[in-house]
């Protein structure tokens, strides 16, 4: 069996990063206990994942509409 590193999505730290139970959809969640924060390796659903979200607030700020935001990043 090899174990995989699992990195934390928001500092990028491998060395704290422990599994903290499931999600509803029983996707594996983690925490990272450096910066506390948790996440999951892989979103099902591609406007939770944080550099997406980043990009939808960069497009409504360069005023970019909900329509056009959905065709660039492939989001319902």
């Amino acid at each position: 069996m090899v174990l995989e590193a699992v990195s934390c999505k928001h500092c990028g730290q491998t060395k704290h990063v422990k599994r903290y139970g499931t999600t509803r959809a029983g996707t594996q969640r983690y925490r990272c206990y450096d910066c506390g924060r948790t996440f999951v390796q892989t979103y099902t659903h591609k406007a939770r994942d944080p550099l997406v979200k980043e990009q939808i607030t960069q497009m409504v700020l360069n005023g970019a509409g909900i329509r056009d935001t959905a065709r660039v990043l492939g989001v319902n």
